[in-house]
Parts: structure tokens; sequence; C-alpha cells
């Protein structure tokens, strides 16, 4: 059982940041490996050949031990969730008789090469949009997605849980129906994996897109991306020299190679030897797996169990528990509330969370407290308006 671990981070008393969803502050760990590979880079004679490729292997490996992967060489280092959705789309083969499904309001990483490729194949997209009941709403939204899958749907994309409100999606429900349909499923894990359990053997994706720099605790530019079987003989979108085959051997560099090196390691981005980057992702996803993405998932929920009842009492709306993630959750306020008052009462009182859509989104981590809580729900208490009665 964790207890809390914000003597890790470099993080200030007097606020309350319970927001990772938009970006996670730096370990203290994360943040020394970072300064310790620009005083290398500075002196770049003492940067080697195996510079270039070891940390990236032990990344790779760390990564792949995070979500169950029995192979390394199925993940690939990628700057950003666009830039591993595109790979993913470029080796999608659609027609005009063709649908692909997606959860509306995702995050536009997950839109823009769909609708690209939409535009140039006439491949229909199929937004499923949030029902907006205040009962049951997720459950009705699983039920519409899964509903929206048919024998012409060729992929269906979204994130494990919704960026702007961690609605939850069932994974194991949609990996049976697109395998009935003999349909791609793609999940942006962006916000969910390093704090929300996902093991890649129990829901087969056919691939995992992940930005490194809100739960995975890592650097901006930079992620990783977990292809499965259905893309080993891919393109990828980018033509670079080191996820060429043998691009170890500087010396032949000047032979060029017309076959891609095995696996994701195609989909691998230029530059991804990032000597700055790597060693600190390296040290989040260390620090990740020796907490245990479980314990962490149990820790906010424990932090913030109390608040969520006494959001519950005030009239605001959460989705039920069972379609609700512990670490990012969305809040709807009640009709007593005032969003104005309630954005100045968290300026005031140093609470950060962020406005996304119409929910109000809660993301803490394991530097979080129970007291942040109490300083979040008095936030919404003060925000009730006060109407004088003659």
């Amino acid at each position: 059982m964790l207890n809390c671990q914000k003597d890790k981070f470099n993080l200030s008393d007097d606020v309350s940041y319970i927001n990772c969803a938009y970006m996670s502050p730096n370990l203290k760990t994360v943040e020394e490996a970072g300064i310790k590979a620009i005083y290398k880079k500075s002196q770049p004679w003492k940067i080697t050949r195996a510079d270039f490729f070891d940390p990236v292997e032990q990344v790779k490996s760390t990564f792949a031990k995070l979500i169950n992967c029995p192979d390394p060489q199925r993940i690939a280092p990628i700057p950003s969730a666009s830039y591993g959705i595109a790979n993913v789309v470029k080796n999608i083969h659609a027609t005009s008789k063709n649908n692909i499904v997606l959860a509306d309001e995702g995050f536009p990483s997950n839109f823009y090469s769909w609708k690209k490729l939409s535009d140039e194949t006439g491949v229909e997209i199929r937004l499923i949009s949030s029902p907006n009941i205040e009962i049951s709403n997720a459950r009705i939204w699983n039920e519409n997605l899964l509903n929206a899958i048919d024998e012409n749907t060729i992929a269906v994309s979204l994130g494990n849980v919704h960026w702007a409100d961690g609605t939850l999606f069932d994974l194991k429900k949609l990996r049976a129906k697109t395998s009935e349909n003999d349909a791609f499923l793609i999940v942006d894990g962006t916000q969910s994996v390093g704090a929300y359990p996902l093991d890649i053997q129990e829901v087969k994706l056919d691939a995992l897109i992940c930005a490194g720099y809100k739960w995975l605790l890592g650097p901006y530019v930079s992620g990783v991306g977990y292809y499965g079987e259905k893309f080993d003989k891919g393109t990828p979108i980018e033509e670079n020299w080191i996820n060429r085959l043998d691009s170890h051997q500087f010396e032949n560099l000047v032979n060029y190679q017309p076959e891609y090196k095995s696996l994701a390691n195609r989909y691998a981005m230029g530059e991804q030897s990032n000597f700055v980057g790597v060693p600190m992702l390296q040290k989040s996803l260390e620090q990740i797996l020796d907490w245990g993405v479980e314990n962490i998932q149990n820790y906010c929920k424990n932090i913030s169990k109390n608040s969520i009842h006494e959001l519950q009492e005030m009239g605001c709306q959460l989705e039920e528990e069972a379609f609700r993630a512990p670490h990012l959750f969305g809040v709807r306020l009640s009709k007593k509330m005032d969003m104005e008052k309630l954005k100045a009462n968290f300026e005031k009182n140093n609470v950060k969370v962020s406005l996304r859509g119409n929910a109000i989104r809660i993301a803490p981590h394991v530097y979080n407290t129970s007291e942040d809580f109490e300083k979040l729900t008095t936030c919404f208490k003060n925000s009730i308006s006060q109407k004088t009665i003659f």
C-alpha cells in the first residue's frame, strides 16, 4: 500500500496540483537524469555509438514490462501521440465501403489522421457522442460504441479513458466485437497507461499509443507505441536512418539500406536516441514499476473517495464508479453552482485542475493528499449561489 510520495517531487506546499492529466511534474530522479544528460551533451565526444541504441532498448524493455508485453521489439519510441496514430493510419487500407468508429470529442491527435484518411478514401467516420444524460451516461455511451461496430468496420480508435471527463471505455468488450468483425482496435493510452492497469496479453490491442509527459511522468516530446502483428510488415510515416536494418553499423551508413528493422522498430522516430529525454523517461518508467500501477490507482481512490461523496451530495454529477477512473474523472456542476465563482475559488486557493468541455477534470497522483481534496471540495461548496429569499 502506497503512502504519499510528494517528497519525490519538487512541488510547492501551497499548491494543490490535481492536474496530472494536463502535464506531470518531474520526479526528482527524472530531473537529475535530465541535468546529467545535458552536461554530457556539452562534451559530445563522450557520447558513444552505444548511447544511440542501448538507452532506447532499456526504455522499450521497461515499458514492455509495464503493459506485460513479452517482446520489447514491439515497442517503438515516438515523439507524440499524433505521430504514433499517423503510423497506424498509414497502414489501414480502407475504402468507401468501410467505416471507422471513434469516441466523439476525443483528443484531436486521435482524429485528424483518421479525418485525412476519410477525405482521401471516402471511408465513413462514425463519431459516437456522449448521450449527455444524468444517469448511466457512460454505460449507454459504451453500448452505443459497441452497436456502431458492424461488418464494414475496419477500425475502432479511442482512449481507454476519455481525456476530457475520464469516462472508462470497456476495452475487453470492444476487443471482442472488433475481433468478430475483423477490425483493428487502436487505443490512445496517453491518459491511462502508467496510472490505470492495462495488460496487452489480456486485452490484445492492435496498437497502443502513449505520449510520455502525462501519466508516464516523462518529459515532453517523448512517448512509446506498441504495434501488434498486423503492423509487422507496414510502412512508417518517416524514412530515417535509424529505423533501417543494421543502422548500428555507422561505417556502412553510406550504403543505403532498403530494409526496415523488424517489428515495431520500423515505426521509431528519427533522432529516437534523444540523449536528454530518453534517460528521463527511463527513470520515470522505473519509478512507476516500483510503485505498481494498481497501487497508484488505489492511492488515488483512497484520497478522493470522501470528496467524491461530498460532491455527489452537493448535486454534482459524476459517472458511476464502474465507469470512472480514480486517477482522472470529470465533475459536472450542480445547478446551484456558479462556474465563474468556482474558477475564482480555485485561483484563490491555488487548486490546479482543468476545465474540459462542461466538466471540471480532476486528475490526482501519488503526490496528492486527502487535504488537497478537502481544499477542492471547499472550492465547490463556496461556489454555491446564495439567493436572498424575501
